[in-house]
């Protein structure tokens, strides 16, 4: 049998980012041989990482890469379960390898990115941590000119897409979009149900009840127009010069805006609000049993 020396450890330590203890029982369980203790530590890792998948991960960061000519660009959103992890270093080199991957494939299913190599970093980083990691959005974005914006906090990215125009262009309409989260480019792009629903609610407000139909009818188109103007992209006053709309800053510059894609970390993912008093008190309860 091998004796577990310390160097071995450290090399396995190396190679893995694992605990010490943790390395030295991998090696003890593969007497002392490090590539088996690592196959081994992999196939646990996939255990370990199934068993975190039931669990929210709604923190994390998104990152955003475009194009040299500007033709294209990729925004990833990955997960974690705290901010703590969301600044690792491990974390995001991680983000980076998936942003890579994506950007060099112009993928944007997360299953055809992640397969192979990346799946099994993945599960190794679920192991190292002791959080769920997941890579939940890619977003391609290609065609015309191209430019993004990342917020200095990483959690806000957004693509932009021109037709005409130039980087600049593109880039200042990104960081509008970021600021003022618009819902669609132009307000025959919004969903009638939307529309419809925005409606009824106009309907339900007090300052409604008792007056005739047709004033309550034309309140409600005066209401949907300003609605439509503030959630069209570009009808909405340029954050950099409010004296003029999104639309006019882009025209002075040889553009139209085509498309923007805006991901925000945790943005739909309901979290589940834990009692811990109550959760310490079960495992308690189970461990007395």
């Amino acid at each position: 049998m091998t004796a577990v020396t310390p160097a071995l450890v450290k090399e396995l330590r190396d190679r893995t980012g694992l605990g010490m203890m943790e390395c030295k029982k991998a090696l003890g369980e593969a007497n002392g041989d490090v590539d088996l203790a690592i196959e081994n530590l992999r196939k646990v890792s996939g255990l370990k990482a199934a068993k975190k998948e039931g669990r929210t991960a709604a923190d994390g960061v998104v990152a955003v890469k475009v194009a040299p000519d500007n033709s294209y660009g990729v925004i990833v959103e990955v997960n974690s379960e705290t901010d703590f992890v969301a600044r690792d270093a491990g974390f995001l080199a991680f983000v980076n390898t998936v942003l890579d991957k994506a950007f060099t494939t112009k993928q944007s299913d997360v299953a055809a990115v992640m397969a192979g190599e990346l799946e099994a970093a993945r599960e190794a980083l679920v192991q190292k941590i002791g959080e769920k990691i997941s890579v939940r959005r890619i977003s391609l974005v290609e065609g015309g000119v191209v430019g993004g914006y990342l917020h200095l906090n990483n959690r806000i990215a957004v693509l932009v897409q021109l037709e005409g125009g130039n980087e600049e262009t593109a880039k200042d309409v990104a960081m509008h979009v970021a600021a003022v989260n618009p819902q669609v480019v132009s307000s025959d792009q919004m969903p009638a149900d939307v529309v419809e629903k925005e409606k009824e609610i106009i309907r339900a407000q007090p300052d409604m009840a008792g007056k005739p139909a047709e004033i309550v009818e034309k309140m409600i188109v005066g209401r949907i127009s300003k609605f439509l103007k503030e959630a069209s992209l570009v009808d909405q006053a340029f954050v950099k010069n409010p004296e003029q709309t999104v639309a006019q800053f882009a025209k002075a510059a040889g553009a139209t805006v085509k498309n923007f894609v805006r991901l925000e970390v945790g943005e739909g993912i309901e979290v589940a609000v834990v009692d811990f008093a109550a959760e310490v008190a079960a495992q308690v309860a189970a461990s007395k049993a």
